[in-house]
């Protein structure tokens, strides 16, 4: 079954609200089986509210409607809904004393606008709201000759998750057909996307029943896959073969299987090869160390390092030689390769990581353009230096080089097989 979510209020159409519900809300419909095909937000208008349920039924089997269910003038969604399906709405008594009582306890007045929340759709089912004062709604309902389930549940988070959870989920078991959902993320580093479509569209366009997303971020491609069928062995079968196609055709470029982030696969092959790391970072200002120690038990293995923004810092905790600085400029090969090797050896780590560039927007020459970045990764045998131009704003610079050079450590620590400190 197909399904569409609909977060109402013209707040979420400013720069400054978000519909924060509806990744909730799609991981619960997805645990059934059921596909949200579209989400759409719209603002608080009654006839673009019409619009937007009318297209919504004409598409889908399942509407989840969030918002819109307040006591103010521009509440509409009970109205906008009854009057999409040609139903009329009635005032429920228990509603309206289930709100006097409420506002009893707060020992205040209820303004008459408050009464309007005990209007309920003709035929509906009143969804109880344990922490708010407007209840959600239930039709199952037939439109242009094709059941409709309609849900009409409160926008605040706080009330939208647990009534979704407690009140709608189990009435969804009881009526939307068994269905059972496979999934599984991939994750490659450093790879375009369009490079990464030519190279994996062959195949998985392919498996027709298995949906496949490319999303791309700052040097991350994720590959989402997901199956949904009668039998949850077949749908893990399917996604699961899939994806051994898809690792084998990415190769190196592939760092996780099953959703794991770069710095939590960084700190795995850290563990395994009982190895540590220290990071002597400028231009990325301890963007990769914060990566780095954002995932629990990072200490193990993860020691520190420095960043060393001035040249005299880079001096000071990397014993790179001033001199070095002077001749070749801190944003060079020269310097990088000093700045690992200096921080491995000031530290006792196993891998030592630098990173030194131009962010931008200042700070550029003729001969070092903004985007310009060098990413040494030294341990006791070798340092290599990577040399790299990434284009765009100044965190785009930094986020992409904080990616290069976590994937440059993993990659040295898959083919680092005996640990030697010096």
């Amino acid at each position: 079954m197909r399904s569409e979510i609909i977060a109402v209020g013209s707040e979420m159409l400013t720069p400054h609200r978000q519909d924060t519900n509806s990744l909730f809300l799609t991981e619960k419909l997805n645990e059934l089986g059921v596909t949200v095909a579209f989400k759409t937000i719209v603002g608080d208008r009654r006839k673009d509210l019409v619009n937007a349920f009318r297209t919504a039924l004409g598409r889908v089997d399942i509407v989840v409607v969030m918002g819109g269910l307040g006591p103010t003038e521009d509440d509409l969604t009970r109205e906008a809904v009854a009057e999409t399906l040609g139903l009329k709405l009635r005032r429920d008594g228990t509603q309206v004393a289930a709100l006097a009582a409420r506002a009893a306890t707060w020992r205040m007045p209820m303004p008459d606008n408050n009464l309007k929340q005990a209007d309920v759709i003709e035929g509906a089912t009143v969804i109880p709201n344990a922490n708010g004062s407007a209840p959600g709604q239930w039709l199952d309902t037939t439109h242009e000759g094709f059941r409709k389930l309609i849900m009409l549940v409160p926008g605040p988070p706080s009330e939208c998750k647990p009534l979704f959870e407690s009140e709608v989920m189990p009435r969804l078991r009881e009526v939307v057909p068994i269905r059972y959902l496979a999934k599984r993320t991939l994750k490659a580093a450093m790879i375009p996307e369009s490079q990464a479509d030519k190279l994996l569209a062959p195949t998985y366009t392919t498996y027709t029943d298995v949906e496949t997303t490319i999303l791309a971020h700052n040097g991350d491609i994720q590959l989402e896959l997901h199956c949904v069928k009668k039998d949850q062995e077949q749908a893990q079968k399917r996604v699961d073969e899939l994806a051994s196609k898809l690792e084998e055709l990415l190769e190196d470029w592939l760092y996780s299987s099953d959703g794991e982030t770069l710095e939590q696969i960084v700190l795995y092959y850290l563990g395994l090869r009982q190895a540590t790391l220290a990071v002597a970072e400028s231009c990325t200002g301890g963007l990769v160390a914060e990566r780095i120690t954002g995932v629990p038990g990072s200490s193990r293995s993860f020691l520190g390092g420095a960043v060393v923004y001035s040249n005299a810092l880079k001096t000071h905790f990397a014993d790179v030689p001033a001199e070095l600085i002077e001749h070749h400029g801190a944003v060079s090969e020269e310097v990088a390769r000093a700045l690992a090797e200096g921080i491995r050896k000031r530290t006792g780590a196993t891998i030592g990581l630098s990173v030194t560039g131009i962010a931008g927007p200042t700070g550029a020459t003729e001969t070092k353009p903004v985007g310009l970045v060098y990413i040494a990764v030294s341990d006791a045998q070798k340092t290599d230096v990577l040399e790299r131009t990434f284009r765009g704003p100044r965190a785009r610079v930094r986020e992409w080089t904080a990616q290069q050079a976590l994937d440059l450590v993993r990659r040295r620590l898959m083919q680092l097989e005996t640990v030697h400190i010096s």
